[in-house]
């Protein structure tokens, strides 16, 4: 992938402090960036003096290489945390044209006696609230605050991380998986909201577990480097992505050897709900790639 796909814009990253959300953060400052905002916000065992400090250690790390960043300390499921994340960044960098909606909460917010996969009807009622708060709630409440100054400019991306679609509907994995579902029908009906708009609206997954601290802790050499993310990510925050959403991509698919509009056409999987009987602008988001590895 060329260097100086982002060269001009500004991104504000969800969950941007460590693993996936601190890798596409990064990428997006080594691709030319104007700026790039990294907001996070500590779990149920963390302090805020400690995310703060993941916060300002990526913060200083793309400056560190001649990039520009801004570090914010918020919650996506609270509407004040939003907007201030928003403003604070238009501010910053005059301007927001990338959103990615990486942060989110998994089943061992809703677990007892240390246990992270239950059914639901021995779930924490809080914890399984907070999950839907964080997961659904909150990319909603971002893009809320985004939208509108994207609009404006004629011009954004807003990306939606998501994941496999076996996770969605598996036995014990309830609220994460349906929190996915939810916000993969998300990503279709703000697609459709937004067409015409210059503005996109895309999910992407890595494919598959992943090394970061998300869930029951850091995973040594289990699951994918968080890494994955990024060539299809920074794609998809590209002019290179212009007229593409309502769409999904799985990260794991990216083929490097091949240019990155036909590597990213090969991580395309078609939307997870049937085709509707109604007429859709979206026709492309049930289209199977001739590329895809989805069986």
């Amino acid at each position: 992938m060329s260097e100086g796909m982002l060269v001009g814009k500004v991104a504000l990253v969800t969950g941007g402090s460590r693993g996936m959300g601190r890798e596409m953060a990064i990428a997006f400052a080594r691709e030319g960036a104007a700026g790039v905002a990294v907001m996070a916000a500590p779990g149920s065992d963390e302090t805020e003096a400690e995310i703060r400090a993941e916060i300002d250690a990526v913060v200083a790390e793309i400056e560190a290489t001649g990039g520009r960043a801004l570090g914010i300390l918020g919650d996506v499921g609270k509407w004040a945390d939003c907007r201030r994340a928003v403003e604070d960044t238009i501010a910053a960098f005059s301007g927001l044209d990338i959103l990615v909606n990486n942060a989110g909460k998994s089943g061992r917010y809703v677990g007892t006696g240390g246990k992270r996969r239950i059914p639901f009807f021995e779930a924490d009622t809080a914890g399984y609230c907070e999950v839907i708060e964080t997961n659904v709630n909150g990319p909603f409440l971002m893009a809320r605050a985004a939208a509108p100054h994207m609009i404006k400019a004629g011009w954004g991306r807003i990306i939606n991380v998501s994941k496999n679609v076996d996770a969605m509907h598996r036995a014990l994995n309830s609220p994460y998986g349906p929190s996915k579902a939810a916000l993969e029908a998300a990503t279709l009906v703000w697609a459709e909201d937004l067409m015409g708009t210059g503005v996109t609206v895309n999910s992407l997954g890595p494919g598959g577990s992943v090394n970061t601290k998300f869930g029951s802790g850091q995973l040594p050499g289990a699951g994918m480097d968080p890494s994955v993310m990024v060539p299809p990510v920074v794609w998809l925050a590209s002019d290179a992505s212009d007229g593409v959403t309502g769409c999904r991509y799985i990260a794991k698919h990216w083929d490097a050897a091949l240019a990155p509009d036909q590597a990213a056409e090969g991580c395309r999987e078609p939307a997870v709900f049937p085709v509707p009987e109604r007429e859709t602008p979206l026709e492309r988001a049930w289209a199977k790639s001739p590329l895809s590895r989805r069986r």
